[in-house]
C-alpha cells in the first residue's frame, strides 16, 4: 500500500521590487529564454485584484512572482550582468508579501 503525504507549501507573492538574488536565479534557470503566454497565472488575490504571476517553487515555498516589464527587463539585464541586482536601488527583499 502507498501512501501519499501531502505536505502543504508555502506560497508567496513576489513584486519587482521585492525580488532576491536567489528568486531572480531561480527564474533565469526556468525561463532561460524569458517566458511566454503559457507560462503566466492569473490569480485573484486578498483585495479582489487579478495578479498575473510566473511561478518558481523551492522545497518548501511557491513563488508567485508579478509580471511586469520591469520583471522582463531585470531578467534580462540580471541574465547578462549579475552584478545588476548589486548596483539597482529598486530591490528590496524585506518586504515580500506573504499569501496564506
Amino acid at each position: 500500500m502507498l501512501i501519499k503525504i501531502s505536505k502543504k507549501m508555502k506560497r508567496v507573492i513576489v513584486e519587482y521590487a521585492k525580488l532576491t538574488k536567489d528568486i531572480l536565479d531561480m527564474l533565469i534557470e526556468k525561463y532561460p529564454d524569458g517566458y511566454d503566454y503559457s507560462d503566466i497565472i492569473s490569480f485573484k488575490n486578498a483585495k479582489g485584484e487579478t495578479i498575473k504571476a510566473v511561478e518558481v517553487k523551492t522545497d518548501d515555498t511557491n513563488y508567485l512572482v508579478k509580471i511586469s516589464e520591469r520583471l522582463e527587463n531585470a531578467m534580462e539585464e540580471y541574465a547578462e550582468d549579475e552584478e545588476f541586482f548589486d548596483d539597482n536601488d529598486d530591490f528590496d527583499a524585506n518586504d515580500i508579501e506573504d499569501e496564506d
